[in-house]
């Protein structure tokens, strides 16, 4: 009996996981990662980059993303025009050498991603100047005018962290990027000190002994500099553009518990004591806007669990928008040890949505999903991602709602009908309204814009096309305003035949 009723529990846990995971969700962030690093663009004409990237954003938008992440600094260079660092050789294959014939991509990726519905969020890597690969710098390098500044590491060069004109000079990038581009965010990965090589040593002994600021241990200090980086760019984007978000995806493990009672059972490499990144520090004095952990093992992973993970920091880390960093093809190759012939891409998503505290997710890298592998994209498109979502709020930034449109009405045109309205008028920028959602309700059927399912389209456009019935079905359509920060106003309903 005993075994039976434990059977029960077992099936209605799994059951509550699937309705949570296709449970129609209003707001949730739902992203992807586009890297550069990895040279996927080197040797490709602009045509064919762009070519490629459509190709991507087109299948991501089937697939529900509503969120880019795009590399544009892998290595104190640039995707983009930028007047203090050279053109990136992940772009052009050689660094310094502009694209031929010009463009900027980062320009480029704002556009196609707002005309999509998505938001754009700019990727640099603070600290790292060089990666292993590349041979040659170009003359607008930093390291060219001031070598001393950095620290030399396995085939690398890093910003020595405990400078503070490394910390201005990385703020001024990012005040440069923030102010001329219209980017939705300023996202950082888990780059911090650089990943620790057995038996290399980051030479960084010179610059403690010099300034220790009372530090003792030198993983403090560094941990401190770090810090004094994250409060100084959350500062420098609030300054700027206070709607542009600032977001981290650091390494998937915070501190094991072996190294500390506050840690997760895991066996692996860690945020704080290898990386001197001290996360839970950021969100709770509120530098970070969003965090992204990379979660990328699988579930039952002996030094790091998904499954622990994911709880691990929706206990912790629920102080700021918190989403999980998905791994597609670590998913799609691992089994589902519930149902062997099935990968693990359901049960990750029904933990994900089984805490309250996640608002979402975020898939690396972006082409997996693209290519649709093992199935990724077509899952979300018919059951994770099957209705359209809003992004999360963020009312620590702000949360006054836009003025409603007005003069909602059809316009006929030879192409159909067309729902049209007034823009709302606003004071301030962080008010004005960038997206209107539009909702279709049936006759009979409630009218509520909580109802993720109604949602049938955004436009950046006062206007939405419809498409004639035969002039007999009476619907009722409604129209909110979204602001830089996806507050949304009251609504505006009309009745249309169609």
């Amino acid at each position: 009996m005993k075994r039976y009723f434990s059977f029960l529990l077992l099936a209605f846990c799994l059951c509550i996981h699937s309705i949570k995971a296709a449970e129609p969700l209003k707001r949730e962030f739902r992203g992807a990662w586009i890297q550069a690093v990895n040279g996927q663009f080197i040797g490709m004409t602009p045509a064919q980059m762009q070519s490629t990237l459509t190709t991507q954003l087109d299948a991501l938008q089937r697939a529900g993303i509503n969120a880019i992440i795009f590399q544009v600094r892998p290595e104190a260079d640039a995707l983009y025009l930028s007047y203090y660092e050279p053109w990136s050789r992940y772009l052009t294959g050689e660094q310094g050498v502009a694209p031929e014939p010009y463009w900027d991509p980062l320009q480029w990726m704002i556009d196609q991603c707002h005309s999509r519905g998505m938001e754009l969020h700019a990727w640099i890597n603070p600290y790292r100047a060089k990666t292993k690969g590349t041979q040659s710098l170009g003359i607008k390098h930093p390291y060219k005018k001031d070598p001393e500044r950095f620290v030399h590491y396995d085939g690398m060069l890093i910003f020595n962290p405990a400078l503070q004109e490394n910390r201005d000079y990385i703020c001024t990038i990012v005040t440069d990027i923030v102010k001329r581009y219209d980017v939705d965010g300023l996202h950082i990965d888990d780059y911090f000190y650089p990943y620790p090589v057995p038996g290399v040593e980051f030479d960084d002994e010179a610059s403690f002994r010099a300034s220790p600021l009372g530090f003792t241990d030198k993983g403090d200090w560094r941990r401190h500099h770090v810090s004094l980086l994250i409060e100084q760019l959350h500062h420098t984007i609030r300054s700027v553009k206070p709607w542009v978000k600032f977001g981290i995806s650091p390494f998937g493990i915070y501190r094991n518990q072996s190294s500390h009672p506050q840690g997760s059972l895991t066996n692996g490499l860690q945020n704080y004591d290898d990386l001197y990144a001290d996360i839970l520090l950021w969100i709770e004095r509120g530098w970070v806007d969003y965090t992204i952990p990379q979660i990328y093992w699988e579930i039952g992973h002996k030094a790091a669990d998904y499954e622990t993970l994911v709880a691990w920091w929706a206990q912790h880390a629920s102080g700021r928008p918190l989403f999980i960093g998905q791994d597609v093809m670590r998913t799609v190759k691992a089994a589902d040890a519930t149902s062997p012939t099935q990968h693990q891409q359901a049960r990750k998503m029904a933990l994900q949505r089984s805490h309250a505290s996640i608002g979402g997710s975020c898939q690396w890298p972006a082409s997996a999903v693209a290519e649709n592998a093992g199935g990724y994209a077509t899952a979300l498109t018919e059951e994770y991602h099957r209705w359209l979502a809003l992004q999360p709020q963020y009312p620590f930034i702000d949360s006054k709602a836009p003025r409603h449109v007005k003069k909602l009405t059809v316009i006929w045109t030879d192409d159909g009908p067309i729902l049209c309205w007034t823009a709302p008028k606003y004071k301030d920028e962080m008010n004005r309204p960038t997206k209107y959602v539009v909702y279709r309700f049936a006759k009979g059927e409630k009218i509520s814009i909580d109802d993720a399912t109604k949602i049938i389209g955004f436009t950046t456009q006062p206007f939405f096309p419809l498409t004639y019935e035969g002039g007999l079905t009476k619907y009722t359509y409604v129209v909110t305003a979204l602001d830089r920060l996806h507050n949304e106003s009251k609504p505006k309903k009309e009745k249309i035949k169609l």
